[in-house]
């Protein structure tokens, strides 16, 4: 998941430090993803997907191909 996180900062010239000050996910939680000593809630799965624009499914697919 964190990849495709990742690829979404790459894409909307973003860094986890503005989505944390902008969604009000600490940027200690996405480090958390980033090491995988934890996995995102569904509730934080959907901030980030409003915040991106992209459905929240985008983070539950196995690959890139639709579109994303």
């Amino acid at each position: 998941m964190y990849k495709k996180f990742a690829n979404l900062l790459v894409k909307n010239n973003k860094t986890a430090y503005q989505v944390s000050k902008d969604t009000g996910i600490a940027q200690s939680v996405l480090s958390d993803w980033k090491t995988g000593r934890s996995t995102p809630k569904f509730d934080k799965l959907f901030v980030l997907a409003k915040y991106f624009d992209v459905p929240v499914e985008y983070f539950a697919e196995d690959s890139d191909e639709k579109g994303a």
